[in-house]
C-alpha cells in the first residue's frame, strides 16, 4: 500500500506562517500568550513568560558566539528550565541537543562525544544528584581544566554552563542579569532562521549499541507537531481548554511532541521533574488534569496507587477508566495505533507511507508489512551516517516496523517490529496480538508475551501476566486465548510475576529482551499451561546464585 499524507485543511494551516520555531512562538504570543503553558508541582510558566525568559537567554548565547547551527547539550529534568533554555537556543538557530537525566556517567559521556556539544547546559543538582560529580564520572579530564575546555574525550565541548552556585573549575556560571546583544539583533538573528535549518538532535533509547541521532529540521518539526494537539483532544475527548499530565521525558521525542505541538493550540502541559506516582496524582488531581500522554507502564502505577480510587478525577474519566495506553484507543481488532517515531517527529503528517511484503511490493488493505517512510515529513539522517547508509536509493527509510490499514481507515495499526515477531514452528506471532487478548480477562492488570527459545519449535509462546486479583484461574485465561486465537498464537508458557518483576528501559518500556533473558534463566518462573491451575499468585522471583 502507497500512500501519500499530504496537508488536510488543519494541516494547511501551518503552511500559512514560516515553518520555524521562532515564528511558531510570534504566534502562539500572538494568539494566546496570557495563557497557562506548562504547571509544575511548584510552579508555572505561560507563554508570554516563556518567550521573555528565553529572549533574555538567547540574547546571552548570542554574546557568547552560539548562533546558527551551534550544538547546544540541555541536561534538564522536565520543567519550565529546560522549555526556556529549549526555546532560546531554537530561537537563534542553534541545534538543541536534549541528554537523558537519566544517563549513567558512561552513557552520558558517549553521547556528548556522538553529539559533538560544543556548549553543555545544566543546573547544578539533577534529581537530587550533584551534577558536578556526574559529569567528572562521565569525563575523569574535567577535573583538570579550565572553564575554556580542551578534551579529548569530546573534543568539541569548549564550556559547560552550571545554573547556580558552583566551585568547579571547569564550569562557567550563568548571570541572569547579563543582558546580552541588543533586542534588534536577537529580533535579525531569528529572521534568519529558516524551515531548513537544522533544529532538533533526538538519541533514541534501546538496549544495545550506541544510541542514534535522530536530526530534524524546524520545518519537519513544525509541521508534524501541528496535529498533535487536534490527536490530543480526540483521545482525551476533550472539548474544552485541555491540561495533560505529560508523562514523556522532553528529552526524548514524546516529550519534544507535546511541548511543540503545544506551541500550535493553547494547551497546557502538567509535567514532573521525576516520575512519582503520588505527585503526578496531586498535580492531576489539582489541576484538574483532562488526560495523560505517557507509558502504560506509568499509569498502571497510578492506577495502583492507594490513593488513587480516593481522587477526584472527574475532569480526566480516561485516566480511570480508558486503556493503559492510548494508542488503544478505538482499534478495531486489539492492535495498538502506530505510536510516535522519532525518524518522523512524532507523527506521520506530510510523509509518505508504503507497506510492503518481503519483497518490497505494496500489500493490500489489512495484509501486514514493513512501513517505509519518505519526505518532508521525515528526518534529514542519523548524526554521522550518510544518506545512503539511512535511505535506500528511491529515498525510502525502512523502519522496520510491521504495520497495517483498514480499508477507509487511514490511521496505521502497529503489529510489532520485526525483531519482536516470535517464530514458532515457522509461523509468525505478533507479541502485541496475544497480549491484546490476554489483557481482556478479568483480573489480567498486564500482559507481556515474549518467545523462549524452544529446540524443536524454534521459539515457544510465553506470556508473563500481571494479575490484579488473586483469584483469576490461569486455566481459564488459557481457555480464553485458545477461543480467541489460532492454536499456533495460544502461549505454551506462562509467567505469573508483579508489575515491578517485569524490567523496562530507562524510556519506560517494558524490556523484552531483558525479560526474554529471566525466563530463559529460570529467574522468572514459566510453567506449562496443564501443569498450573487454580488461583493464581506471583511467585518470588529466584535468587542469582552467590557462588
Amino acid at each position: 500500500m502507497l500512500a501519500r499524507h499530504g496537508p488536510s485543511g488543519e494541516d494547511r494551516k501551518v503552511t500559512d506562517s514560516p515553518l520555524t520555531i521562532p515564528a511558531l512562538l510570534r504566534r502562539s504570543l500572538r494568539e494566546f500568550g496570557g495563557r497557562t503553558y506548562v504547571v509544575t508541582p511548584t510552579g508555572q510558566l505561560t507563554y508570554e513568560e516563556a518567550n521573555r525568559r528565553s529572549a533574555r537567554i538567547a540574547r546571552q548565547l548570542l554574546h557568547r558566539g552560539v548562533g546558527k547551527g551551534s550544538r547546544v547539550g540541555l541536561f534538564f529534568t522536565n520543567g519550565e528550565d529546560w522549555i526556556v533554555w529549549w526555546l532560546a537556543a531554537s530561537r537563534i538557530g542553534a541545534l538543541v541537543v536534549p541528554l537523558s537525566t537519566l544517563s549513567t556517567p558512561a552513557e552520558l559521556a558517549k553521547v556528548l562525544r556522538l553529539s559533538d556539544v560544543g556548549m553543555l547546559v545544566s543546573p547544578r543538582r539533577v534529581l537530587g544528584v550533584d551534577v558536578t560529580e556526574r559529569f567528572e564520572a562521565a569525563i575523569p579530564e574535567l577535573s583538570d581544566q579550565s572553564d575554556r575546555l580542551a578534551l579529548c574525550a569530546a573534543p568539541y565541548l569548549r564550556s559547560i554552563v552550571m545554573i547556580g552556585d558552583t566551585d568547579a573549575q571547569w564550569a562557567t556560571g550563568w548571570d541572569e542579569g547579563d543582558a546580552g546583544v541588543p533586542e534588534e539583533v536577537l529580533t535579525a538573528a531569528e529572521a534568519e532562521v529558516s524551515p531548513a535549518d537544522v533544529a532538533v538532535m533526538v538519541h533514541t533509547s534501546g538496549s544495545t549499541a550506541d544510541p542514534k541521532g535522530v536530526i530534524h529540521t524546524h520545518g519537519t518539526l513544525v509541521r508534524q507537531t501541528s496535529t498533535w494537539p487536534l490527536a490530543i483532544r480526540t483521545v482525551t475527548g476533550t472539548g474544552g481548554p485541555a491540561r495533560i499530565l505529560c508523562a514523556m521525558p522532553f528529552f526524548w521525542i514524546g516529550g519534544l511532541l507535546a511541548v511543540t505541538g503545544a506551541l500550535h493550540e493553547p494547551i497546557t502541559l502538567l509535567v514532573l521533574p521525576r516520575l512519582d506516582a503520588g505527585t503526578a496524582l496531586d498535580l492531576a488531581e489539582r489541576e484538574r488534569a483532562t488526560g495523560i500522554v505517557g507509558w502504560p507502564t506509568f499509569t498502571q502505577r497510578l492506577r495502583d496507587h492507594p490513593t488513587f480510587a480516593s481522587r477526584d478525577l472527574a475532569s480526566a474519566p480516561m485516566l480511570r477508566e480508558g486503556p493503559l495506553d492510548i494508542a488503544m484507543t478505538d482499534v478495531p481488532d486489539g492492535f495498538p495505533l502506530h505510536r510516535t517515531m522519532s525518524e518522523t517527529a512524532g507523527g506521520f503528517a506530510f510523509t509518505d507511507i508504503a507497506i510492503v511484503d518481503e519483497d518490497g511490493e505494496p500489500v493490500q488493505d489489512g495484509v501486514t508489512g514493513e512501513l517505509l517512510i519518505r519526505g518532508v515529513g521525515v528526518m534529514t539522517g542519523y548524526n554521522k551516517r550518510e544518506r545512503g547508509d539511512t535511505f535506500d536509493e528511491n529515498g525510502w527509510y525502512h523502519t522496520g516496523d510491521q504495520v497495517y490499514r483498514n480499508a477507509g481507515d487511514p490511521r496505521l495499526f502497529y503489529v510489532g517490529r520485526t525483531t519482536e515477531l516470535i517464530k514458532s514452528a515457522g509461523a509468525n506471532v505478533s507479541p502485541l496480538e496475544v497480549e491484546a487478548v490476554i489483557a481482556e480477562f478479568a483480573g489480567v492488570a498486564q500482559c507481556l508475551v515474549v518467545g523462549v527459545e524452544d529446540r524443536r519449535r524454534g521459539e515457544e509462546v510465553c506470556a508473563v501476566v500481571v494479575p490484579s486479583s488473586d483469584d483469576v484461574d490461569l486455566n481459564e485465561v488459557a481457555d480464553h486465548s485458545r477461543h480467541q486465537l489460532s492454536a499456533y498464537k495460544v502461549p505454551a508458557l506462562w509467567a505469573v510475576v508483579t508489575i515491578d518483576q517485569i524490567p523496562t528501559l530507562p524510556s519506560g518500556k517494558f524490556d523484552r529482551r531483558a525479560l526474554r533473558a529471566l525466563i530463559a534463566d529460570g529467574f522468572v518462573r514459566s510453567h506449562r499451561t496443564p501443569d498450573v491451575g487454580g488461583s493464581i499468585r506471583p511467585e518470588a522471583p529466584r535468587q542469582a546464585s552467590s557462588g
